[in-house]
Order: C-alpha cells, then structure tokens, then sequence
C-alpha cells in the first residue's frame, strides 16, 4: 500500500448516512452526511457502511483498494446491541447458528456468528434522544461479532429472534478498536489490511 493513502477512524454518529454526499438535491436538504463531520481529502470513501440509526466505528480511506479487500475478506466485525426486551439462551443460540434475514427481495440464511448477552451495559456515550429507548420495554444488551455485512444485518438478526435491535454501536473492525471517540470525532490512522485482520 501506497502512504500517500491517508486512512481514518470516525465515531459515526447517529443520524449522520454512511457517505460524503449526495447528489440528490432533495436528500441534501432533509440528511446529514459524513462531510459535516471533517474536511476529508477528495477521493477518501468508507470502508462498508453503518445504517442511519446506527452509530459507532467507521474506517475512511483514500485507498480504494483496500476498501475492496476489506470488503471482501471477512474481516471481523464487532457490534453491541441494546434489544427491545430480555434475550434469552435460545435466542442467542439462534443468532450464533444463522438466522434467515430478507436480502435484496430473497431469503439469506447469515454466517454462523458470536454472539453473547452482556451482563452490564457497555460504558458508551449516551444515546441519541431519537432513538427513544427509554420507551420501550426493559431492554438487554449482546455483543455479536460478525465476518459478513450485508445491509441493516444485526437489526435484521435480532428481530428475526424476536428482540428488536433498539441502539446498535460498532465498537471494533478487525483489530482496529472505536476505543475512547465520542460521536462525531475523527482520528487519522495508519492502516494496513494486516492491521485489520484479526486471525
């Protein structure tokens, strides 16, 4: 890889799409788009993409390739996930062997993954008051570690088990960790796909 590439980590936040821009003028007028966040350098694109609700670790870079070969190597990704209701054994069970999600107007059978309940919230900044958690019925947390990304996945998941995913934060991509960014921080970072691999 080249260093004239320059690579980022941003706290995504919640409410903010997953792109630079848009050239829908409508779209421009009602979203918010990652260039609010920092003046990136021209040609820098994400590396995959966190949905509008979704918040957390989001890589940036220059370098095209690398953003394809992340995309395509099953590098881990991890996620915690605050559930409408108590999780149960059987729904993680489900979850660790794949569940059936809609895909594209099909039925997708997901990659066996990790997934954990975690007894203690995760210490994370508060949530967005849009996502109106506090509405809901007591809530549980799991921490669920995937090699795939297809879209809206972990939301789709949860509520395929019965527990709708409520705030969903990724907090690592590969060995790259969110670590201590509060929403909308961005940080320069030098990558390499080694660094991102976590075998």
């Amino acid at each position: 890889m080249q260093s004239k590439n320059i690579h980022f980590k941003v706290y995504k936040p919640v409410g903010v799409l997953s792109q630079l821009s848009s050239n829908d003028p409508r779209e421009k007028r009602k979203k918010r788009f990652l260039s609010e966040l920092y003046p990136f350098p021209e040609g820098t694109m994400p590396i995959g993409r966190l949905d509008e609700k979704s918040e957390g670790l989001l890589l940036m870079t220059t370098d095209g390739q690398l953003s394809d070969m992340v995309n395509r190597a099953g590098v881990e990704k991890e996620y915690y996930a605050q559930l409408d209701g108590l999780i149960t054994p059987s729904a993680i069970r489900l979850l660790t062997q794949g569940v059936e999600i809609g895909l594209e107007g099909t039925t997708y059978r997901t990659k066996p993954c990790k997934a954990t309940e975690l007894t203690i919230s995760p210490t994370l900044p508060e949530a967005d008051n849009r996502l109106r958690i506090g509405r809901h019925r007591p809530s549980s947390w799991i921490r669920i570690v995937l090699t795939e990304g297809k879209y809206r996945q972990v939301r789709k998941m949860t509520a395929a088990v019965g527990f709708p995913t409520l705030r969903l934060v990724r907090v690592r991509i590969g060995r790259i960790l969110l670590d201590d960014l509060a929403p909308g921080d961005v940080q320069h970072l030098p990558l390499t796909l080694e660094q991102l691999n976590s075998s």
